[in-house]
């Protein structure tokens, strides 16, 4: 378990900040008293809170990550919430999907983190990835995306382990089925994205490494948490701890 850390007075940057769960982790974050939020967008947007500041970021595009980082003094919180996924699935026969996967679920957050690095290890901050279930298994209709999520787990875990030597937190964040426009289509029962953003930043403040936050991937957190692949996990960190 990293250490706890509260929201209040804090400088959150959350990207994919305007809709879905990036939205309802923005507004969340204002209710707990954030100093100031960066909302990182790929498309013009206003918010009425004057501690919101908007960001041009699609994290595919180096050079607006680049700009964005220029742009920010301090920030204790990085939440990497873009991501990509298609309603209409997936298969192995096409490789440039799978590309384009990597490169907003992979390659965004890998991008993004190292130009605020700089930024998280000032502050001794922390930095989020919301990941999925996928990351854990291999979902038949989704395969693409499912891979591309399993590396950014695996980023993740990589992350964690190195960062920790610059005092910066690294959380993931494993939501099943969420209610927003990314999955409208799709015919389960889905977490309400409030309180899936709620159970997130519940979570960062309790210093919970890794994050189960809605009732379908909460019934798996116990088995996950005491399972021998994050204690495998840890038994490597403790390596990289040692060296």
């Amino acid at each position: 378990m990293s250490a706890s850390r509260t929201i209040a007075d804090r400088t959150i940057l959350v990207t994919g900040a305007n809709r879905g769960i990036g939205r309802a982790l923005l507004e969340d974050a204002l209710k707990r008293g954030a100093k100031q939020v960066f909302a990182a967008t790929r498309q013009p947007w206003v918010h009425p809170d004057r501690r919101v500041t908007r960001l041009t970021i699609d994290v595919t595009n180096a050079a607006q990550i680049r700009d964005a980082a220029q742009r920010v003094d301090a920030l204790d919180l990085l939440i990497n919430n873009a991501g990509s996924y298609s309603l209409q699935g997936d298969d192995f026969s096409d490789r440039s999907l799978l590309e384009r996967y990597l490169a907003v679920n992979l390659f965004g957050p890998y991008d993004v983190t190292a130009a605020f690095l700089p930024l998280l290890a000032r502050s001794r901050g922390a930095v989020v990835n919301v990941l999925s279930l996928a990351s854990l298994a291999g979902v038949p209709f989704t395969p693409a995306y499912a891979i591309s999520k399993a590396a950014a787990f695996s980023l993740t875990q990589s992350q964690r382990a190195v960062l920790a030597r610059q005092g910066v937190a690294v959380h993931a964040v494993f939501p099943g089925p969420v209610d927003t426009d990314m999955v409208r289509g799709l015919d389960m029962p889905k977490a309400p994205a409030a309180s899936v953003a709620r159970a997130i930043l519940d979570g960062v403040e309790h210093g919970d490494e890794d994050i189960l936050p809605d009732p379908f991937s909460a019934s798996l957190a116990e088995a996950w948490r005491s399972g021998e692949a994050k204690a495998l996990e840890r038994q490597f960190a403790a390596m990289m701890a040692e060296s």
